[in-house]
């Protein structure tokens, strides 16, 4: 079977439509508003004509590209192209600032590859025992993990810790707007039918890191007719030295870890992962304080955990049919359309397609390093564009990329609306990042903790009584004592 499935990649037709499926994914994943989701989607119809294994390797090397395409962005333009690269702009923009955007795109290049590479191998030889794990997971464990993966808050607020509390909670709050839960009770309308179904975060993520930055640029505009001046750099292989890739291994594993983790627990996606690997990696860092000027260690965490949530996201999906995001939702509609019927017995009755989709993901991984090498110059030469032609096409796709969500023209107004809420958000100096963890995490919480409440008769003692989620919490605990001494400590210093 393991024969029969490498012999269905290797084919031209099949391997084409891999590289067609990168390409094109990445495309999709640097540009502003498109993502890995609406690439599959896109793409979905189109893999209905052809064969089984050709149809699955298109959606394989639209899935990978995509993720990866996001860094580009958000290093040349500080713009993340997917919400999987957001944690990549914290350190990418800035080191493109300092005139590192070469070694920022070579860095987070060879990174996604390896993140990717590693959560592929967890997904071929741990997927079986990994997949177990999950079945103890109930709304409780994963209550306990969004309230874990919320206290991240608190590392990066930056300077004000209730400033960034402030930008978490008024997240969580945004995140609430529309049709609760279950329920489907109707929350902050205010009787405007528009908002029945809340803001999109894709919407959130344009308004806030896109259209903020063009609005802040204008009030620069007598230089926006001025060319950038060129930057230029000077690249020996990725952008990074044997002796820095030994003293950057412990942080490749444990991004990659992060990454997997992340990937197998359904529902929270790689966006989650690069943010707790990036604060995973500052709290290890012995130079904690330079991170968000241009330190590498923050581009690899990012790139090498978004990318490694690809792996991790298949095994629940592969092995017991449940999808751990989005894309692997549309990903399981695929195999099914095509005859695949995922669960513990796929190695039984698709065992050559399983191989053929491992095979797949391998190639199309080292298809994205080749191509996103070999573009690697062009790419930065986006930063030879002068800003007062870029800025205009930038929210033009801006606007393109908020409408093609869901085809709504409030959509846009939401962008422009959040585009200005940014900007009081930078002049005031609150952090924004505290603002996308809420929009991201409050669903989470809340529809896992009214599940737990419900199934418990309101006894609030299972979020203790079961060991994971009493582990979980506990983390958590200690991670936001470990946040506020360290804040307190700071503001100690700075009053002596």
């Amino acid at each position: 079977m393991i024969l029969e499935g490498i012999l269905l990649i290797f084919n031209p037709v099949c391997l084409g439509l891999i590289l067609l499926g990168v390409l094109v994914g990445i495309v999709f994943g640097a540009m502003p508003g498109l993502s890995a989701t609406m690439a599959v989607v896109l793409f979905l119809p189109m893999s209905f004509g052809m064969q089984p294994m050709n149809g699955i390797a298109l959606l394989v090397g639209l899935y990978l590209g995509a993720i990866s395409g996001g860094l580009i962005t958000a290093i040349l333009l500080k713009i993340p192209g997917t919400p999987s690269s957001i944690a990549t702009v914290f350190d990418g923009g800035p080191m493109a600032d300092n005139g590192e955007a070469g070694k920022a795109l070579g860095v987070g290049i060879l990174y996604s590859f390896l993140g990717g590479l590693i959560s592929i191998l967890a997904l071929i030889f741990i997927s079986p025992y990994l997949a177990k794990l999950t079945l103890k997971f109930a709304p409780a464990e994963y209550f306990a993990i969004a309230i874990f993966s919320l206290t991240i808050i608190a590392s990066l607020s930056g300077k004000s810790l209730l400033k960034g509390l402030l930008s978490g909670v008024l997240g969580i709050a945004l995140s609430m707007v529309g049709m609760a839960p279950l329920d489907s009770f109707t929350r902050f309308t205010f009787g405007y039918y528009q908002l029945l179904s809340g803001f999109d975060i894709v919407v959130i993520l344009i308004g806030v890191f896109a259209v903020t930055d063009i609005i802040l640029s204008g009030f620069g505009r007598r230089t926006l007719a001025e060319k950038m001046e060129k930057k230029e750099f000077k690249l020996n292989g990725f952008g990074i030295s044997w002796l820095e890739f030994k003293q950057q291994f412990g942080n490749l594993i444990r991004s990659s870890l992060i990454g997997i983790g992340i990937g197998i627990l359904p529902g929270i996606g790689g966006s989650t992962a690069g943010l707790l690997a990036y604060t995973a990696t500052k709290n290890a860092s012995k130079y904690p304080e330079k991170f968000g000027t241009g330190v590498v260690d923050g581009v690899i965490a990012s790139e090498t955990a978004n990318n490694a949530v690809i792996g991790g996201s298949l095994i629940p999906l592969l092995t017991m049919g449940i999808p751990g995001n989005t894309v692997t939702a549309i990903f399981l509609g695929g195999l099914i359309i095509h005859g695949i019927s995922p669960g513990p017995l796929i190695f039984v009755k698709s065992g050559a397609i399983m191989y053929g989709i491992f095979t797949a993901l391998i190639v199309a991984n080292i298809f994205m390093i080749i191509f996103e090498t070999a573009c690697l110059r062009w790419f930065v030469k986006l930063l030879d564009i002068p800003k007062h032609l870029l800025l205009p096409i930038i929210m033009v796709l801006c606007i393109v990329g908020s409408f093609s969500a869901a085809s709504r023209i409030f959509d846009v107004w939401c962008v422009v609306a959040f585009g200005m809420a940014g900007m009081f958000f930078k002049m005031f100096q609150i952090p924004t990042t505290p603002l996308i963890i809420g929009v991201i995490l409050g669903p989470m919480a809340e529809e896992n903790l009214r599940r737990a409440l419900m199934a418990s008769g309101g006894d609030w003692s299972v979020f203790i009584t079961r060991p994971i989620s009493a582990v979980f919490l506990a983390i958590a605990a200690i991670s936001m004592f470990i946040s506020l001494k360290k804040h307190w400590e700071s503001y100690k210093a700075a009053s002596a």
